[in-house]
């Protein structure tokens, strides 16, 4: 094998496994039996959570706390959407299909 192939092999090698670190320190916020898998949370600002339908049911998941404002829409069994926080403080996260389902996130710098 060449240097140029093994330079290439090596780069898309490092890629990939960069790439691997950035999806794990995403973290999973389920959703099944019509609750979310965590009740209260705390991310930085700039952090991801990625909330995953892993329910029999389609769900709604949404934030009207100032500054983190965010409607994922319907997200179907099996679906799966990160959200990225983007301001310090508390945010009530609600599935508006079905309002007994809450959890807090608390946002830190």
């Amino acid at each position: 094998m060449s240097i140029r192939c093994k330079l290439i092999a090596a780069f898309s090698i490092g890629f990939c496994l960069a790439a691997g670190v950035a999806i794990a320190a995403d973290r999973i916020i389920g959703q099944k039996g019509k609750m979310f898998s965590e009740m209260e949370v705390t991310v930085k600002v700039g952090e991801t959570l990625v909330y995953v339908n892993d329910d029999g049911v389609t769900h709604n998941v949404q934030s009207t706390s100032a500054g983190n404002e965010f409607n994922i829409g319907s997200q179907a069994p099996g679906d799966s959407t990160p959200v990225i926080f983007k301001a310090a403080g508390d945010v009530k996260i609600i599935c508006a299909i079905h309002p007994r389902m809450t959890m807090i996130v608390k946002v830190v710098k």
